[in-house]
């Protein structure tokens, strides 16, 4: 390998957010935080989903989001069917009242 053109090679402590569980992997990342595990010191690195924590590799069936994405998500999906509910509701009364001043 050339000098200087690939970053360093080092073993980085991986913290999973969601569940606190540690494993140590042989990676490029340079993070500035550095922690103590197992009598060592390494640099640390926080994943909000590892294979600690997802539901595929745990066999849950239901996936906990700690970051509030899937929340979000719902809340967006509910305002927008009840503005699609209450546009609805409009469009049907004035058809009732179209239908009234026919008569």
């Amino acid at each position: 390998m050339k000098e200087k053109t690939h970053p360093p090679y080092q073993e980085v402590l991986f913290e999973d957010s969601s569940t606190g569980s540690k494993f140590i992997i042989g990676s490029t990342l340079q993070p500035k935080e550095k922690t103590m595990y197992e009598g060592k010191e390494y640099p640390l690195y926080r994943v909000p989903v590892s294979s600690a924590s997802h539901p595929f590799f745990t066999k849950a069936t239901q996936f906990m989001d700690t970051e509030g994405r899937v929340d979000k998500f719902t809340k967006k999906y509910q305002k927008k069917t009840e503005q699609v509910k209450a546009t609805q509701a409009k469009v049907e009364e004035a058809k009732k009242e179209k239908g009234k001043k026919k008569k």
